[in-house]
């Protein structure tokens, strides 16, 4: 098998290329968990000794940002569909929550959900909404952060319904599908390909920002390096070694969703 200039075996799809990137860097992904975990424990005091603590923390990083990063997709088509609704209601409630949550920090936001959400909840005297007061810090920090991150996709996901030209629709429903039909097949894969862009930095970004579920007791990358950083007082060592935990898995989530973008064909790329 011959291999082309950029590394590829000659005679692979676009297609099979970018699958194989997708699998090699969520592959990538674990490795360096594993890798990052053991290259710290060689590392000299204060970094060595707690290795352990930094890959823990790397671990709960990454399972709050896939975790909500599936919920904020989810919120965010929801509210995309709303607010492209011809029922005022829809529009204006989908409005009213894009709208609340960019205009509010989300550390106010994870506050309000961890604090406030479970007052209100018991408040009301039901049961059911009752059991949210004895939610976790990790289940709050999912929570805020898949409202915060679902407002953001729906903003993208509402360019890209609206970048699908009436045309394909009208012509769609002149053969005789149904609206539910021709937005699965006809509008949605059209849509999706204009708002995947954003949606794949949305999720970058929610990694970054997942460090802030730190302020309620989440113990991700940040906490654990405050924890070192107060039993150790040597914040400079510290901070490069979670600074750099943070790169390299931006950097791989980076590589996954690239890999998804060019599978997707976005922007009409061939290679």
């Amino acid at each position: 098998m011959t291999i082309s200039a950029i590394g590829w075996p000659a005679g692979w799809t676009r297609q099979r290329r970018s699958q194989a990137t997708i699998v090699t860097a969520s592959l990538s992904l674990l490795v360096a968990l594993w890798v990052a975990a053991s290259f710290i424990a060689l590392a000299p005091a204060p970094i060595g000794p707690n290795a352990k603590f930094f890959a823990e923390g790397m671990v709960v990083t990454v399972e709050l940002t896939i975790v909500a990063g599936l919920v904020g997709v989810a919120l965010g088509l929801l509210a995309a569909l709303g607010k492209t609704s011809r029922l005022l209601p829809l529009r204006w409630l989908s409005g009213f929550y894009i709208w609340v949550i960019r205009g509010t920090p989300l550390l106010v936001q994870i506050f309000f959900v961890y604090f406030a959400l479970p007052e209100i909840a018991k408040s009301t005297g039901s049961e059911w909404l009752s059991q949210m007061s004895r939610m976790t810090e990790f289940t709050a920090a999912v929570l805020a952060l898949s409202l915060n991150v679902g407002a953001y996709n729906a903003e993208a996901f509402r360019a890209g319904l609206e970048a699908v030209h009436k045309g394909q629709f009208e012509a769609a429903r002149s053969l005789g599908l149904s609206k539910w039909y021709t937005l699965l097949d006809v509008t949605f894969p059209q849509a999706f390909k204009v708002a995947l862009p954003p949606l794949v930095n949305n999720v970058v970004a929610l990694l970054k920002d997942s460090s802030l579920a730190y302020s309620i007791g989440v113990v991700e990358l940040t906490n654990v390096g405050a924890r070192v950083q107060s039993s150790t007082f040597q914040p400079v060592p510290i901070l490069i070694t979670t600074a750099i935990l943070y790169l390299v898995m931006t950097t791989l989530l980076t590589q996954i969703t690239n890999g998804i973008e060019h599978r997707f064909d976005i922007e009409g790329r061939r290679a």
